[in-house]
């Protein structure tokens, strides 16, 4: 029996052929009664009329079937209720495992590239800090598909097999100094905006950032949780242009040095007037 699984959670019939059998024959003599021959059931369940007869004996003798002569059965009051217990106990593993089991499995989402059905095993590639999935296995990385989904919508993912290729980004920072110590004033627009065109996007910490970014005419696409974000973006393969409030740096770069992202600070201040 499998460790990983309560002993109440197992079904019988599961774990015996002969249970599994009895029920399957049980089954279909209920299903088309009355008086079933038993060739119909060899019929409906894949086995020779030999099998079937050894085992109809059996359930005969458990009280779970009645002979009707001339090789005809039906299902006694006795042996429903032992259907019915041993259906319970399928339905409750069933739910275990639909619950429990299959929901750990790992699943990852995606946007999908072109039309997959569900089952589909595809090639995984990183796009603008996006996990994108593509038909076919014609990458390195691939998986396989929970859920269908049509070109830019949403998808499931199971199965991974093989890595990502794609580069870390690094992040480029500008350290905007305090509101006191002359704030975006004291920082020389042109620089930033030179910097910045050469970056996949910008965020800013602090309204002193945002001030400098308003002068260099970016648009930052970061403004919250900046730490957190900046760090997100350049795991996933995006170069990030940074501005941060002087005191904001250090959580900054204590975010990038814990994941081992590069990252390098740019000078861009001016001389007080």
């Amino acid at each position: 029996m499998d460790e990983g699984i309560p002993a109440e959670r197992h079904s019988a019939v599961l774990e015996s052929k002969r249970d599994a059998t009895q029920y399957r024959i049980l089954v279909e003599i209920a299903e088309r009664q009355p008086a079933v021959s038993q060739q119909e059931v060899a019929d409906a369940i894949g086995l020779t009329s030999q099998a079937v007869s050894n085992y109809l004996q059996e359930l005969v003798s458990a009280g779970y079937v009645k002979s009707r002569g001339r090789g005809r059965y039906e299902v006694t009051k006795e042996g429903v209720d032992w259907l019915i217990t041993q259906t319970d106990s399928l339905q409750a593993f069933a739910s275990h495992v639909a619950e429990e089991v299959i929901g750990r499995v790992d699943v990852e989402s995606a946007l999908a590239t072109g039309t997959i059905e569900a089952g589909d095993r595809v090639s995984l590639t990183m796009r603008d800090g996006i996990l994108h999935a593509i038909p076919g296995e014609t990458g390195g990385a691939t998986a396989v598909a929970v859920t269908g989904a049509s070109a830019g919508e949403d998808i499931a993912l199971t199965d991974f097999e093989g890595v990502v290729d794609y580069e870390l980004g690094t992040v480029t920072i500008v350290q905007v100094p305090h509101v006191q110590d002359g704030g975006s004033h004291r920082v020389d627009s042109q620089v930033v905006a030179e910097h910045a065109v050469e970056h996949d996007l910008a965020a800013t910490a602090g309204p002193e950032a945002v001030a400098t970014a308003h002068e260099a005419e970016i648009s930052p696409t970061v403004r919250f949780g900046t730490a957190e974000a900046v760090r997100e973006a350049a795991l996933k393969g995006q170069d990030v242009f940074l501005l941060a409030r002087a005191d904001l740096l250090s959580a900054h770069t204590d975010k990038l040095r814990e994941s081992n992202v590069t990252y390098e600070v740019l000078d861009a201040t001016v001389a007080n007037e």
